[in-house]
């Protein structure tokens, strides 16, 4: 009985404990703002069997991997043998769950296996931290008390492994001694308790007793620590990926302040009528964690702090300050800091201080390339490049702070509909000295309604190089005798060079100005040749309405090749090797890797891949508006580290299916000395040039 009465006296202490930091950090949410609505429940159950349990995204390193998904699978084992021995402390009984029978003989089983193998990788754990110089570990934003913390952390796990095992051994040997039945199997304690054949019944008894308490007691210190450690990612990880946002990476989140500013330029009695007449204007963009969203908040404290989304930054390879894992904790540091305070003294206390500036830097800011390697990486399935989006937001719509060169892009588009000082009337010089006549809508027989659209983008039509890519394309389409056209001097930047840069307003003024002309002509597929026209149409314009069948060159090349309506000869390639580079809003963004290798090994069977491809290829450098500006301080340029990638592979052709892409590499090339030798080309291009003359 005063063992009992001792438990539950502990145990009321643990819960009050716990509860009062709940109830902590829900004030804390309550700050924050809304975010997307929770539904499609079928498919984020989905991904939390995939990204949870399955640890897929831990995977992708695989031997650390391993160890981690077997600490991750270990708790998910023991977690039923810690209910038991809260029930049996409550309760005064022992083994509680044994009328489960076989199903309990199982789980014992293998929590205590499990007790073994989540103790060995934890050692490996605390040995790689404190002894092996892992790059990740390291940075800025993680400090002495960062280090300590995981210190203790894995400390504690090793404790309650020890202490599982060394009570089920207790178990064991009182049970046999003593002539007791025992109630389930326990395969490595039984080969424990052989080395402890000299200790008589009560001896392995006050092992039990006493292993008990150090278990039960460091589960209840445990869970009173992790909300204040990194660790929390233990009651928080499996909640952030079922409250994952579903949509594309590459998809940036609706302003609907934004869009009722823009309708109400268009259509003042549309917008009064949808926002209510004494809605109070909020703040564009984020400056201060009353600013985020709850699952931007969310995300920060599932934040593991493994440093993964880092390692793969190209801003932060390359020696620029931008760190994913800091923009995180940061977020949780300044609600740690200024969260009490407001709760004190109500939401609209101000410290003089905000997460912009006082924690996270323009600087950091402006590096990202909103390449979304970060997001590929997270095992918790945080989005980091949409709080930094949100933070650029700040700085243009409310500020009006931006890079230089980014507010001249701004005027461009503005003024002209493209990020560069070019009119409209030249967005067809492109199509000079073709051998066939390009078809334009506007200047179609009444009646006649192509089946595609060929969206040339802002690239194809200004830029020299790129011009050839969309020339190419164009070859491929005639060649097909594919029912197309192109819009010519009604169109417009698409505005994804705004949006990614912050200007929000910008981007759905343009974004509602093209949606506008497709409906016009009724236009319902497009096919691109940018990756970034692509994702815009793809993911975001129809948000605004704006729903198109959209089509990706790569793909409807892979296609006409597969179903054999296009034919390439492979001996004009012969003995040339290629190696491809990834787009960031092809791949990482849209999922599309396969088309472009498809496409690559049906021209020549000198395909190679570089160290880094797929959903692991190094950015270029140039998006997130990255390619109109400087890029920020750093130890070198992104480009040359990638196309020192691409030049390790000894192709004779780096193969690209971007605009911004094909700039970066052909400087990188130039800034190698190996223009002469190595050729830059569009996936078009090479299509083009394999093509047989039917």
């Amino acid at each position: 009985m005063l063992k009992q009465l001792i438990f539950i006296v502990i145990f009321i202490i643990t819960i009050a404990v716990f509860g009062y930091t709940v109830n902590r950090l829900i004030k804390f949410f309550s700050f924050t703002r809304p975010a997307f609505p929770v539904k499609d429940f079928r498919k984020r159950f989905g991904l939390v069997m995939r990204v949870a349990f399955g640890q897929t995204k831990i995977f992708r390193r695989p031997v650390i991997g391993f160890l981690h998904a077997l600490v991750f699978w270990g708790f998910c084992v023991i977690i039923f043998g810690s209910i038991e021995m809260v029930i049996d402390g409550l309760s005064g009984a022992e083994k509680s769950l044994r009328f489960l029978g076989p199903v309990y003989d199982v789980l014992m089983a293998a929590g205590d296996v499990f007790a073994l193998l989540v103790g060995i990788s934890i050692v490996i754990f605390t040995i790689r931290r404190s002894l092996l110089n892992v790059r990740r570990f390291s940075g800025e934003e993680m400090k002495p008390k960062s280090h300590i913390d995981a210190i203790v952390s894995l400390s504690l796990i090793l404790l309650l492994m020890v202490s599982l095992i060394l009570m089920n051994t207790g178990y064991l040997g009182f049970q046999r001694l003593s002539a007791g039945e025992i109630y389930g199997i326990y395969p490595v304690s039984t080969i424990v308790s052989d080395l402890f054949s000299g200790f008589s019944a009560s001896q392995f008894h006050g092992l039990y007793e006493v292993s008990w308490w150090v278990h039960i007691l460091t589960i209840f210190f445990f869970a009173n620590y992790l909300p204040y450690s990194k660790h929390f990612h233990v009651f928080m990880s499996l909640p952030n990926v079922f409250l994952s946002r579903l949509d594309p990476p590459g998809k940036l989140d609706n302003m609907e302040s934004i869009t009722r500013e823009v309708r109400m330029m268009l259509n003042p009695d549309t917008a009064f009528a949808q926002a209510p007449a004494d809605a109070v204007p909020e703040r564009f963009g984020v400056k201060d964690v009353v600013d985020v969203t709850w699952k931007n908040y969310f995300d920060s404290l599932s934040c593991t702090e493994c440093g993964r989304c880092t390692s793969v930054c190209p801003a932060n390879l390359t020696g620029k300050k931008l760190s994913p894992r800091k923009v995180m904790m940061n977020l949780r540091a300044r609600m740690k800091e200024i969260g009490p305070l407001m709760v004190k003294n109500g939401k609209d206390y101000t410290d003089n201080r905000s997460l912009l500036r006082d924690y996270i830097s323009e600087e950091e800011l402006w590096a990202c390339t909103t390449c979304n390697a970060c997001v590929q990486e997270c095992p918790v399935n945080i989005n980091q490049p949409s709080l930094i989006v949100d933070m650029r937001r700040y700085l243009v719509l409310e500020e009006g702070a931006a890079p230089v060169e980014l507010k001249s892009v701004f005027s461009n588009i503005e003024n002209n509909g493209a990020p560069w000082q070019y009119p409209p009337e030249d967005r067809l010089n492109w199509t000079k000295n073709l051998e066939f006549e390009i078809p334009v809508f506007s200047e179609l027989p009444a009646g006649k309604k192509p089946e595609y659209l060929f969206w040339v983008g802002c690239a194809g039509a200004f830029d020299d190089r790129y011009k050839k890519v969309v020339r190419a394309f164009a070859v491929i389409l005639n060649r097909l005798n594919v029912s197309w056209a192109v819009l010519g001097k009604e169109e417009t930047c698409t505005g994804d060079p705004a949006r990614r840069a912050g200007n929000e307003m910008l981007f759905q003024m343009q974004a509602m100005q093209v949606i506008e002309i497709l409906k016009n002509y009724d236009i319902k597929k497009i096919i691109t040749t940018c990756p970034h026209c692509f994702n815009t149409f793809r993911n975001e314009y129809p948000d605004l309405g704006g729903n198109f069948e959209v089509i990706n060159y790569l793909q409807f090349i892979e296609r006409s090749i597969a179903e054999g309506r296009l034919k390439v000869n492979r001996e004009k390639m012969k003995g040339v090797k290629i190696t491809f580079h990834d787009p960031c809003y092809l791949g990482r963004a849209n999922n599309i890797y396969s088309e472009p290798r498809d496409i690559a090994k049906a021209i020549s069977a000198g395909f190679t891949e570089m160290k880094r491809n797929r959903s692991f290829a190094l950015c270029c450098g140039a998006g997130g508006s990255q390619m109109f500006k400087e890029a920020e301080k750093g130890t070198r340029e992104i480009f040359i580290e990638r196309t020192g990638e691409a030049l390790e592979t000894g192709a004779d052709i780096i193969a690209t299916a971007c605009p911004f892409c094909m700039t970066m590499i052909t400087d990188g090339l130039k800034y190698a000395n190996r223009e002469e030798d190595v050729r830059n080309l569009d996936i078009a291009e090479l299509v083009a040039e394999a093509m047989e003359i039917q």
